[in-house]
């Protein structure tokens, strides 16, 4: 599977040695020259792969950009995605057939996306599961009212209806459309293992953490109620999970503010105003996943 994206062209050094004042009788670049040149906008090409034991450290990287500080365990998260490698796909930019550095071989090599399912509740027990579970539920005691964390526990901990951590993470610069293709080999994937009784096939609901944003000024009062905060504006980072956002029978948001001045993290603005990043929860229930599957058809189809 491949799908055009465009990233921003870094900007060429003038000829000459690095550094070198301008020719005589030549006028130097403007500001807007310049800020054009870098703007520049090239076309590439990413393709789909199996989950391997070379993805391991893009996996984590994408892992930890959406949990920042959290306490979880990335590395035994990663490696379970890699062992149960039925189900998920990464992301890595096209083979281009030109002569290339060995530094270029290693950017063909990096993971600029990935899709998978961790079945929290076959995977009980494990740290990294343990500690995604009593994330959300601290989270959700601070953020909404009683019989919201008593709905979402009882939901986390029905054996009997198994709880899937539906996992989509890209780099920002990796275009949406890309997500259509991706979830739905996914649920091929998960129909499959279903099918031939392998791990993480049966999910009877789905939860998602997705990167999202509100502006900054709309949301410095004090901590509201979940009812309330649903009201505030939400920016998706991965625009294709607000369709998950309108299906969820539970969800609630929670600030990473304090998390979030990192490298991973980001200052994130749009339009010069300042935004709040946050982490939006939701509860899917699995029967509507066709329904929202068509609506992102409508919406991502090139």
């Amino acid at each position: 599977m491949a799908t055009p994206a465009k990233r921003r062209a870094q900007p060429q050094p003038p000829a000459g040695e690095s550094g070198s004042e301008p020719e005589s009788g030549s006028e130097p670049e403007s500001d807007s020259e310049e800020e054009e040149r870098i703007d520049e906008e090239v076309n590439i090409e990413f393709e789909a792969h199996s989950i391997s034991d070379n993805d391991y450290n893009g996996i984590k990287k994408l892992l930890q950009q959406l949990f920042l500080k959290a306490p979880v365990n990335t590395a035994e998260l990663t490696d379970i995605l890699i062992q149960q490698n039925h189900i998920g796909s990464i992301i890595k930019q096209a083979e281009v057939q030109e002569e290339s550095s060995d530094d270029d071989d290693e950017d063909d090599d990096e993971v600029f996306g990935f899709i998978s399912c961790l079945n929290l509740t076959e995977r009980k027990g494990t740290q990294c599961a343990e500690q995604i579970k009593e994330l959300i539920l601290s989270r959700c005691e601070k953020s909404c009212e009683q019989h919201v964390v008593e709905q979402l526990n009882k939901l986390l901990n029905d054996d009997t209806k198994p709880v899937g951590l539906l996992l989509s993470e890209r780099f920002i610069n990796v275009p949406p459309q890309i997500a259509l293709p991706m979830h739905q080999q996914l649920q091929k994937e998960l129909t499959e293992a279903q099918r031939t009784n392998k791990p993480c096939g049966k999910c009877h609901y789905y939860l998602l953490i997705s990167k999202t944003f509100t502006e900054a000024a709309k949301s410095n009062s004090k901590r509201r109620e979940g009812s309330n905060q649903q009201k505030e504006e939400l920016m998706f980072a991965n625009a294709e999970e607000e369709f998950f956002y309108e299906k969820a029978l539970l969800k609630f948001s929670y600030s990473v503010q304090e998390e979030s001045d990192t490298c991973l993290g980001g200052r994130w603005s749009f339009d010069d105003v300042p935004m709040k990043p946050l982490r939006t929860v939701m509860i899917v229930p699995a029967g509507g996943i066709n329904v929202i599957m068509d609506k992102l058809k409508d919406y991502l189809s090139l």
